[in-house]
């Protein structure tokens, strides 16, 4: 267990792989609570913690907050994703994507993070100069033109101003852009997720700028091939479970 945590693994992702490497013994199966247990109680487990072993870095564990409501960033908010086909909320076709970015040291860096819903198969977004929406669009039509179509579907994004030329990625790519309810981040859960694990490559205290397309296409890669768990189905308007 101590080198998956090494690894940057979760409690969960470690738990999962002890079921799968040991089927027949179950007294080596442990719950991920008993994990995480191990590691914030050391006289229970003996786990070390190392830096940056768990996503969110804490010393002890916290309770959830509620998301403070927030408002629409731009004044068109394209379609809502009470809109998107039911094929997108099944997870049965490859192809949706959700994205966002995450931000470096006062707000003055970024890199776009996007995530297939059913393959969970990560991109990064290199963005070098600034995460303005011009920089932004032409970052997301770089990414997608790589892929085909099939691959290819649509894209839900939260209210960030930083999406507002939402409109020109879509009449460039024919890729239909969905966006979240204000103070709706559950609603793209899967990249939600996916920003908590790339927070292990790139603190919030980190300068994003500094990391090249080279460096981000490494940390993609690292992600994809990790196991992750993908529900079967999903409320696209309710939490991730």
């Amino acid at each position: 267990m101590q080198q998956r945590l090494d690894r940057r693994w979760s409690p969960e992702q470690i738990s999962q792989a002890l079921r799968s490497a040991f089927p027949e013994e179950p007294e080596r199966h442990l719950a991920h609570e008993t994990i995480y247990q191990a590691i914030y109680l050391p006289h229970r487990g003996g786990l070390e913690r190392t830096s940056g072993a768990l996503r969110t870095g804490r010393p002890t564990r916290r309770r959830r907050r509620r998301a403070e409501r927030c408002a629409t960033r731009f004044i068109d908010p394209g379609t809502p994703i009470s809109h998107r086909p039911a094929e997108v909320a099944d997870r049965q076709v490859a192809g949706h994507w959700e994205g966002d970015l995450i931000v470096g040291r006062g707000n003055r860096s970024a890199i776009g993070s996007l995530v297939d819903r059913t393959t969970r198969y990560v991109k990064l977004l290199h963005l070098p100069e600034s995460c303005t929406s011009e920089h932004v669009r032409d970052a997301l039509v770089h990414a997608f033109a790589a892929l085909p179509t099939d691959l290819a579907r649509s894209l839900t994004w939260d209210q960030g101003s930083e999406l507002a030329r939402h409109d020109e990625f879509t009449r460039t790519t024919g890729i239909p852009v969905h966006f979240c309810e204000p103070a709706g981040p559950w609603q793209r859960g899967s990249n939600e997720n996916t920003n908590g694990l790339l927070r292990q490559y790139f603190p919030k205290s980190t300068e994003l700028s500094i990391f090249s397309a080279e460096d981000l296409a490494f940390v993609a890669a690292e992600l994809d091939s990790r196991p992750r768990r993908a529900p079967q189905l999903a409320n696209p308007l309710g939490p991730l479970r």
